[in-house]
């Protein structure tokens, strides 16, 4: 773990913890989170195109030198109740840099206003509208951070079952059960930088609304993925959500999907956000890079 990385996790979780302990309402965690956007990722963004590419809010990513044809289609985090497109752009360009393809970022629909499964709903119009606006599937991979990263697992689950996967997918400390019964919310409960665990059932009730959290398309954890493609899951090894990657790992695995977990040690969750930062967050960001390029088919 790099000094850098220890010393700004260190600093951070007495704000990030307060700031989540006494959040009453999704107010809050909106401001949270766009004020953290602001101190992410220092780098020059790349052109932005905004949604009426697609007919679906959303922002494009597209660097310089994109390779045509192949795009990511990425969905932010916030636990279901904040961020957007905004927040996200800046880690995204790097990703988009880095793997020298255009990222497309939609602003799904958030809780409490909108429960889940909202989100999954609109996750499904944007694949359908990547396809009609010319992508196969092949040339799409599928990502997200966090809410967003369970969110892109649960979208390529329906996929899987369609019979029209991406080409891969990706997710950096995703959020995959919703009944909050992997084993690290209480061995991780002191050693999570950011997240209460005791408050992680108030989100929960906040996002679900009559939902029940063992559906698939809330919990990907409970899925099914048919001839899923290769999937790479990030996550740090003392968040309270380390084990919904792990066991997500798992369950991809005993399914024959070719799933790949990295955890990093002392991380904060999502520490890709903090990249410029410290040395970790771009190594998080390349690896995903390099996964993503390596299982590219060929374009037709």
């Amino acid at each position: 773990m790099s000094y850098r990385m220890r010393v700004l996790a260190n600093a951070l979780s007495p704000i990030v913890r307060a700031a989540f302990t006494h959040a009453q309402n999704p107010v809050p965690l909106r401001e949270g989170v766009d004020w953290a956007a602001r101190l992410s990722v220092p780098v020059t963004l790349s052109t932005e195109v905004r949604h009426d590419a697609l007919g679906f809010p959303g922002l494009w990513i597209r660097p310089p030198d994109v390779e045509e044809g192949r795009v990511i289609l990425f969905f932010h985090g916030g636990g279901y109740v904040a961020g957007s497109p905004q927040t996200h752009k800046r880690l995204v360009s790097r990703l988009a840099q880095l793997a020298r393809r255009s990222v497309f970022l939609p602003a799904y629909r958030l809780a409490p206003e909108h429960p889940l499964p909202a989100a999954f709903e609109d996750a499904c119009l944007v694949w359908d509208a990547l396809l009609a606006s010319g992508y196969a599937p092949q040339d799409i991979s599928l990502g997200g951070d966090s809410a967003g990263g369970g969110l892109a697992l649960s979208l390529l689950s329906e996929l899987c079952q369609r019979g029209t996967p991406p080409a891969s997918a990706f997710a950096w400390s995703p959020f995959t059960d919703l009944t909050l019964s992997s084993p690290s919310f209480v061995s991780n409960a002191k050693r999570d930088h950011f997240f209460p665990v005791e408050r992680a059932r108030d989100l929960t009730q906040m996002i679900l609304g009559d939902t029940d959290p063992n559906q698939p398309q809330v919990s990907p954890l409970f899925a099914s993925f048919p001839d899923g493609p290769p999937v790479l899951l990030q996550a740090s090894e003392c968040e309270i959500l380390r084990d919904d990657a792990v066991r997500m790992a798992d369950h991809l695995n005993r399914q024959g999907v070719e799933a790949t977990l990295s955890l990093t040690h002392g991380a904060p969750h999502v520490w890709h956000m903090f990249d410029g930062f410290f040395p970790e967050a771009r190594q998080a960001i390349s690896e995903t890079a390099a996964f993503v390029i390596a299982h590219d088919p060929p374009l037709n």
